[in-house]
Parts: structure tokens; C-alpha cells; sequence
């Protein structure tokens, strides 16, 4: 006779899994009691919405499904931030939650929530499991669909009664899952390539738009090949960062609201949009009236609700990116570069045009960033908290390969960061991983110091600590008459509080140490904390403003010296 958590310890393992990212209570003990013998690694984190963020940066990194499990009620619900933030990304994880016995369902009992009702919106799909002899079959189709299609989470809500119930292995339901209604276009149709590729030949100023759908389907590989082949330049939104080498010549980085100038005049002046695997975003776009408004569009994504909704395509095309693009390059009759006028434009503008990077003496985030792109030469896995930090990060690191960039994009959740990179080591232990953090986000989730000091996760936690909320502070700046309504943070010893967890780290005020810091925290073999005391009023520039084109830039670089506010 098998429990039914015997069973699901099984499952899991029959689909790869090795860790899981937990935190126990009442409803989840007959699984706790199983991992107690089980080979199976599980992390207690400090707080179950660690759990699931830790889940979300381990399947970002490794490209597999990450499995968190918490108990009921309020366990249950602290994991709802986590998982829309998976949702809004596209991030392969299966949430498991306990709960209450199946004959205490909708009787308000201890530590009840309907949290397959709460999470409806912002899975991909959950299940209430009311059968012991389901589980098998349940968790081989939440896998499935977590890790298929247009990636995602989904839930498995578990009653305590289903897990202690003893069934005979014979009644256990067959794993093999026939799934009616979700088949996955893959493929793209052969006569929407021809159109494209008449499109691209055609075209005097293209661009490709590439989005963390090239990060999601493995394509980078292909993305490079078709880029190449028609020499057309690239600009990446804040998920698709690393998707080509930050130093490869078509490549324009970030477009959008602190995306780099040079991006944005291409995406405006262009006669032909290419978007892979992107959904034109509000970010992205700005004022979409005005957002490629002289381009015709080709849209290549897996997910065929995604095509249309914010703009209508030429050449819409549904299908995995890799697939799609490697038909593409295949099918193409012509090659090399046929528009050299405009890349000559594109390459005066990203010359006449770049990032700045204030020398004054005064400690800039920016060129913490920089040289740390420099010791780790543009290697290991960067993950962001959210706010200025998150956007210093995406335009100053020169990310060269994909899955080396981890953060909550669509969401913008505050305290993913931390927790998501302890599951970026857990999936990529060999690499260097480092946390970029501003001193608000930091601290949503600090209490997870006592999960890297018990497991001793070598992160590195680099906090741009200015004391604000920064990036609202920024906005209170430009828009609101400097009014700083309770953005104001006060000063926090950090080192202290990491110290008191068993956490070596060190506070940098001045830029002749910022290299050194880096260097003694990416060589110490165990975690480091570093407090980087920067510029309080620093600003994330060039910015759009709500509502204004993308070329309408704000605090862009003037080639005549200084910058344009």
C-alpha cells in the first residue's frame, strides 16, 4: 500500500525533479514526512513567497520546471506574488499547497483557502486533486503543461486526506496524459514564412525586436543565424537580454522606456518590424500610435493570443521561435547585408548616441555595474531586484550568452531577486551568481540571508543602496515637483544584519574601492554581502515618459556634452 504522498515524492521524481523549494505546516506533513527519507534535496526557505521565487530563478536559469510547496491557508496565499510573477514571465513552475481535509472544503476551516480560485487568473492551469489514485496521472500533465507551449505555472492543490490515504499501486491512475484542447502550435505555417521572408527582402530599414520568448524556446543560437544572415539589427526587450552577445555588431541592447537611444530611433525610423517572441509591451512601446507607426510587421510568437492584441501584424506567424526562425533561415533564398545605408544610420546613432557614464569622482551605480562586467567579463548569472537597480543592470552589464539574466519583468516584483537567485545557484552551481539590489527591494526578502547562510549559497549580494525607493523617488522628481511623499529610507548597516546571519560583506563609500570590493566578494569562497552607498539623487537614463513616443526621451545624451532634460 502507497500513501498519497508517497506517491507524489515519486511522481516528482519520475518527472527530473531534485529540488524543491519549501516551507512545511500542518497540511504538507505527510509530505514532509516522506522527504524525510526521500533522495530529494529540499530548501527550507523563511518564507514561502522565497519558495516560489526560488523556484521561478532555478527553472529561469536551468531552462527546466521549478517546483516550490508550501501549506495551506496563508501559506498557500503567500505564494500568490510569486506565481503571477511566473505567469506574467512565462516561467515553467509547479506550486504545490496543501490542503484542508475534502470534507472540511468551503466550511471556512483552519488555515482554509481556496487557492485554486485565487490563482485562477494567474496560473496557466491548476488542479484540486480529489483523488488519491489521480495524483500520478495529475502531476505528469501539470508538467506538461508548465513546460510546454507558452511556458508557465501551475498549481496542484493537495487535501491532507489525499496524501495520507493508502491505496494499492494498482489503483493508481495511468501518467499518461491525453490532454483535448491543448496542443501547442510548434510549427510555423510554410506559407506565412514565404510572406516574411518577401517582406524582408523587400525591406530598406529592418529591425528584429526579440523578446524573453528567444530566452524561453532556446533560440538564441537561431536568433544570431537569421540576424546574420540578412545583417539586420537587433534590439532585445528587458527578458530577452543575452539572447545575442551585448557586444555583437547588430546589436542595439534594450529599446523601450530606459532602453539605449540608438534602440529606440531605429524602432521609430524602421520600415519593417520583426518581432520574436514579444508582446508589445507598454514598456516597450510607449505611445503605441507612434511605436514603429511607418513599419510593416511580422509577428512570430507561440502564443497565438498575443498576436493582434496591442498591434495588428502584416505577417502574423504562430510557432515555437526556434522552430520558426530556423524554417526561416532555411527557406531564405537571399543573404547578406542589402541594406547597408541603413546600418551605416543605425551605427552613426549608437556611436553619436551611448549609455553615459559620469566620471566625476562621486560613486555612480553605473560604474558599478560596468566593472563588474569587466572582472566577470560580461559571464556569470546576474539577477535584479526591481526599480533603478534593475534597470542600471539591464543597460550597463554586457550580457554575452542567455539564462544569464534573471528578472521579474512583466510583474516588476520587489524582493524576487534575492530569493530567485539562491534557485539560479541551485541550478547552476558552478557559475558566479550575483544579486544587483536596491536597499528597498532587499528589503522585502532579507529574512532569506538565514536560508544562504544555512546553506551556505555563495551569492553575491551587491545592494546600490541610496537610501530611496529610487525609481519612485525618480518619478517624484520629474513629474511631482521633487515632493519625495514617503520614498525616503532610513539608513540600514547591512553588513551588520548579514554579519549577525554568519555573512561576510563590506560597505563601499567611495569609487576607488568599488573594484576591489567586487573582486574580494566574487573570490570568497561562501556568500558576500556588499553595501554600495551611491549618489542618493541618481537618475536611470534615457527615460520616456508615461504616455510619449519612444524617441521623446528624456535626460538623453547631448553629443555636444551633457544630458538633455
Amino acid at each position: 500500500m502507497k500513501t498519497g504522498a508517497a506517491i507524489l515524492i515519486e511522481s516528482l521524481k519520475d518527472e527530473g525533479v531534485d529540488i524543491i523549494f519549501g516551507y512545511p505546516g500542518g497540511s504538507v506533513l505527510p509530505i514532509y514526512d516522506e522527504l524525510y527519507d526521500a533522495n530529494l534535496k529540499h530548501i527550507l526557505v523563511r518564507h514561502e513567497q522565497a519558495a516560489v521565487h526560488a523556484a521561478d530563478g532555478y527553472a529561469r536559469a536551468s531552462g527546466r520546471v521549478g517546483v516550490c510547496l508550501s501549506t495551506s491557508g496563508p501559506g498557500a496565499c503567500n505564494l500568490v506574488s510569486g506565481i503571477a510573477t511566473a505567469n506574467m514571465d512565462s516561467v515553467p513552475v509547479v506550486a504545490l499547497t496543501g490542503q484542508v481535509p475534502t470534507g472540511m472544503l468551503g466550511n471556512d476551516a483552519f488555515q482554509e483557502s481556496d487557492i485554486t480560485g485565487i490563482t485562477l487568473p494567474v496560473t496557466k492551469h491548476n488542479y484540486l486533486v480529489k483523488d488519491t489514485r489521480e495524483i500520478k496521472r495529475i502531476v505528469k500533465s501539470a508538467f506538461f503543461i508548465a513546460g510546454t507551449g507558452r511556458k508557465g505555472p501551475v498549481l496542484i492543490d493537495l487535501p491532507k486526506d489525499v496524501l495520507t490515504e493508502q491505496i494499492d499501486p494498482a489503483e493508481i491512475l495511468s501518467a499518461d496524459c491525453e490532454l483535448r484542447g491543448y496542443k501547442p502550435t510548434l510549427k510555423g505555417h510554410s506559407k506565412q514564412i514565404k510572406k516574411a521572408l518577401e517582406l524582408i527582402s523587400e525591406a530598406k530599414k529592418p529591425v528584429i525586436y526579440a523578446g524573453g520568448g528567444i530566452i524561453a524556446a532556446d533560440a538564441s543560437e537561431e536568433l544570431v543565424k537569421f540576424a546574420e544572415l540578412f545583417c539586420l539589427p537587433v534590439t532585445t526587450t528587458l527578458m530577452g537580454l543575452g539572447a545575442l552577445p551585448a557586444d555583437h555588431p547588430l546589436n542595439l541592447g534594450m529599446l523601450g522606456m530606459h532602453g539605449t537611444e540608438y534602440a529606440n530611433y531605429a524602432i521609430t525610423e524602421c520600415d519593417l518590424l520583426i518581432a520574436v517572441g514579444a508582446r508589445f509591451d507598454d514598456r516597450v512601446t510607449g505611445n503605441i500610435s507612434k511605436f514603429a507607426s511607418n513599419a510593416k510587421v511580422i509577428h512570430i510568437d507561440i502564443d497565438p493570443a498575443e498576436i493582434g492584441k496591442n498591434i495588428n501584424p502584416d505577417v502574423p506567424i504562430v510557432g515555437d521561435a526556434k522552430s520558426v526562425l530556423s524554417d526561416m533561415t532555411d527557406m531564405a533564398k537571399i543573404n547578406g547585408c542589402f541594406c547597408e545605408p541603413w546600418i551605416e544610420q543605425v551605427k552613426s546613432w549608437r556611436e553619436n548616441h551611448p549609455l553615459m557614464l559620469v566620471n566625476d569622482g562621486r560613486l555612480h551605480p553605473q560604474y558599478v555595474i560596468r566593472k563588474l562586467s569587466e572582472i566577470l567579463n560580461g559571464g556569470g548569472i546576474i539577477v535584479s531586484e526591481v526599480g533603478q537597480n534593475q534597470m542600471w543592470a539591464a543597460q550597463h552589464y554586457g550580457f554575452k550568452q542567455p539564462r544569464q539574466w534573471i528578472t521579474s519583468g512583466g510583474l516588476g516584483t520587489m524582493g524576487f531577486g534575492f530569493p530567485a537567485a539562491m534557485g539560479a545557484w541551485f541550478a547552476k552551481p558552478e557559475e558566479t551568481v550575483v544579486v544587483i539590489a536596491g536597499d528597498g527591494s532587499f528589503q522585502m526578502n532579507i529574512q532569506e540571508l538565514g536560508t544562504v547562510a544555512q546553506y551556505d549559497i555563495p551569492v553575491k549580494i551587491v545592494i546600490l543602496n541610496n537610501m530611496y525607493l529610487g525609481m519612485v523617488r525618480q518619478w517624484q522628481e520629474l513629474f511631482y515637483d521633487r515632493r519625495y511623499s514617503y520614498t525616503e529610507l532610513p539608513s540600514v548597516d547591512f553588513v551588520g544584519i548579514a554579519k549577525a546571519y554568519g555573512i561576510e560583506g563590506m560597505r563601499v563609500e567611495s569609487t576607488d574601492r568599488v573594484e576591489e570590493a567586487l573582486r574580494t566578494a566574487i573570490s570568497y569562497d561562501g556568500p558576500y554581502l556588499l553595501d554600495f552607498r551611491i549618489e542618493r539623487e541618481e537618475n536611470v537614463f534615457p527615460m520616456v515618459p508615461a504616455g510619449a513616443a519612444i524617441s521623446e526621451m528624456i535626460g538623453k545624451h547631448n553629443p555636444n556634452g551633457g544630458n538633455e532634460i
